[in-house]
């Protein structure tokens, strides 16, 4: 064993066991490995930041950005509520909801798709009376096996990738992935919807989300085009029946009228008070045609806004109904519209400035008793004109107010729903005496934003799988239209890339190539192959892959991926075989994190609201890696010949 072997293997297992410690984060580990193989001259300096223009690290940053046009613009919002069964049996549902993680995922970040899909899992929770637990620990696992089935579906198909086109000349294409991956996440999806969700503990979450807030009461405008203009009441109760939410009043002319008649016509301009739980609203306005906003006032210069503040505090408070929303003034005295809950900004001339969509949040603040805003009204308190934010709507439990939500005096207990930039909403609470409960997230699907969104990301896959651009190059592309075409707001952009994860990947690569060129790769293959394997390449492939598993369950998937790939070329150079077999076994092992919480960040996303402890995920995991096992091997065999 040559020197710079026995410092390659130190470095590495180093790497390895603070990987495991967990004490520092994986990125840090990374760059840390990075920088001792350059110290004991393993990786040429000049060549120490070659991983950062890595194609697989450049399309993991891109997928990352489209991934978050499509969450922005509510496409997925929409698919979830058109494929999803409103009305089913745990099974079916579960069918639904684990079948959709595992298709949304095979195209997006499977992190983003959990965490679009957890607030609809939850929900099925409440209905189906199950613990939450039961529908989030499979809709978890059902997305990442969906991650196998393409190219872009994980960042170790990625990496797997660019390791085959520096051993064979050429990368796997977009859907290489698919004849092994799909027969995996069918069988898996199909162990855990048909029984083996039971073996999920029945826990209740124990986490802040688990608050029952009750229903808000909002107010909403019909705009024009709206589809809910020209019909009658009665007609949106029954499309509104199956959302849980409730029309209690239409304000017409500043005349509101309560219990109105079913038969009453809608009319453009009209506001209607909704009661809906906030998980809801989004669905809600989206199926009526509504919004929150005021988009008939045109927006005045300052002083003129000053002036009719002072004249009419009503008007200037006019955003404090959920109804009307508001608009955040600017720098320029305009009024900057609230793009976070109605995407038609886009059209506006302030869509591109510093108002954009990602910068206002909503939070959930608690009125607590003795608060300086007790007996108050949002008009009193003029939020916009004073503190820069909105207020969509209140929560009073139990009781219901005649009053509008403008000239609502709020009470101790209230919940509040508000709209602003994190500093707003922050200064607001301590002046106020409120504290937060949670943050939200309000999409209202723009159809036109999501339909771009969409084909941006289908051209820039189709451009990859036929091999008119590079894979990289093609969803650079596609990230790059999604800005052009609005679908994404241009801050969103770089707050949509996971960075840790890319600095993990891009330094990784040098400490990856530098096991090959010193030969500690195909040191350990041989000790696999004379002392495990014995020689044989059907063994030696399950090996590989068991290690691999054994490797992301422990610790980060992409550098489990990285950890492997020259030890699987190494392996089938020594046994003569073809090296796709064993780098797609890397690929299926490295997404099978099932058994720990710290495995995959959709294992750790769900910890919380599902109240699992660190033992839980065996239960069901340990059956679904032995399933992808039997299955995997198999198809590899086959479509993979040795």
């Amino acid at each position: 064993m040559s020197t710079e072997q026995i410092l390659i293997l130190l470095i590495l297992a180093a790497t390895v066991g603070l990987f495991l410690w967990g004490r520092f984060r994986h990125d840090v580990v990374a760059m840390a490995a990075l920088l001792a193989c350059v110290a004991a001259g393993l990786v040429a300096p000049e060549d120490a930041f070659a991983g950062f223009g890595h194609p697989a690290v450049i399309t993991v940053a891109c997928v990352l950005v489209l991934s978050r046009a499509l969450q922005l613009s509510g496409a997925v919002d929409a698919l979830t509520r058109r494929v999803l069964p409103a009305q089913a049996g745990p099974t079916l549902s579960l069918a639904a909801l684990t079948g959709l993680g595992a298709l949304l995922s095979a195209f997006m970040n499977n992190v983003g798709a959990l965490a679009l899909l957890m607030p609809v899992a939850l929900q099925l929770a409440r209905r189906l009376e199950m613990p939450p637990g039961r529908l989030l620990m499979p809709l978890a696992f059902g997305s990442i096996l969906g991650g196998m089935t393409t190219l872009i579906g994980t960042p170790p198909n990625l990496i797997v990738a660019g390791f085959r086109a520096e051993s064979a000349g050429a990368a796997f294409g977009m859907f290489d992935f698919s004849p092994v991956g799909v027969a995996v996440a069918v069988a898996g999806l199909l162990l855990i919807v048909l029984g083996g969700w039971r073996l999920v503990p029945a826990r209740r979450e124990a986490t802040a989300d688990s608050f029952e807030s009750g229903a808000y009461l909002t107010e909403a405008r019909v705009p024009e085009g709206s589809s809910s203009a020209g019909k009658s009441l009665r007609e949106l109760e029954a499309k509104l029946e199956e959302l849980d939410v409730q029309v209690l009043a239409l304000v017409r002319n500043e005349l509101r009228l309560n219990a109105p008649s079913p038969t009453r016509r809608i009319r453009v301009g009209d506001i209607l008070v909704i009661e809906s739980e906030a998980e809801g609203l989004a669905k809600a306005l989206d199926a009526l045609g509504l919004r929150l906003e005021e988009d008939k006032r045109e927006p005045e210069p300052e002083s003129e806004a000053d002036e009719a503040a002072e004249r009419a505090p009503e008007a200037s408070a006019g955003a404090a109904e959920a109804g009307r929303g508001d608009s955040a003034t600017g720098a320029d005295g305009k009024a900057k519209s609230p793009a976070h809950l109605a995407r038609n900004d886009a059209k506006d001339e302030d869509s591109g400035r510093d108002s954009s969509r990602a910068e206002l949040g909503l939070i959930e603040l608690v009125v607590l008793p003795g608060a300086s805003i007790v007996g108050r009204s949002p008009t009193d308190l003029q939020l916009r004109t004073r503190h820069g934010i909105n207020l969509l709507a209140v929560s009073r439990q139990g009781r219901r107010s005649l009053a509008r939500l403008r000239a609502l005096r709020l009470q101790p207990g209230d919940l509040l729903l508000m709209q602003g930039t994190p500093e707003a909403l922050a200064g607001f609470a301590g002046d106020a005496g409120c504290v937060p409960l949670a943050e939200r997230e309000l999409r209202i699907p723009d159809h036109r934003q999501a339909l771009l969104a969409s084909l941006v990301m289908l051209a820039s896959i189709a451009a990859a799988a036929v091999g008119l651009l590079p894979t990289a190059v093609a969803f650079a592309a596609g990230a790059l239209a999604s800005l052009v075409l609005r679908t994404l707001p241009e801050r969103s952009a770089y707050s949509a890339i996971d960075w840790p994860v890319i600095v993990l990947l891009a330094a990784l690569i040098p400490v990856a190539g530098a096991m090959e060129s010193t030969g500690a790769a195909s040191l350990i293959a041989g000790v696999l192959m004379d002392d495990l394997a014995r020689g044989q390449p059907v063994f030696a492939l399950a090996l590989v892959m068991v290690v691999t598993m054994t490797l992301s369950d422990l610790m980060n998937n992409a550098a489990t991926a990285a950890v492997m790939c020259p030890i699987a070329v190494s392996t089938a150079t020594a046994l003569d075989c073809s090296a796709d077999p064993f780098l797609m076994a890397v690929a299926i092992g490295a997404s099978c994190a099932f058994l720990t919480p710290i495995g995959h960040q959709n294992n750790t996303l769900i910890l919380g609201p599902g109240g699992f402890r660190f033992g839980d995920y065996w239960r069901l995991g340990l059956p679904v890696q032995a399933v992808v096992l039997l299955v995997a091997m198999p198809m590899l065999l086959w479509v993979w010949p040795l």
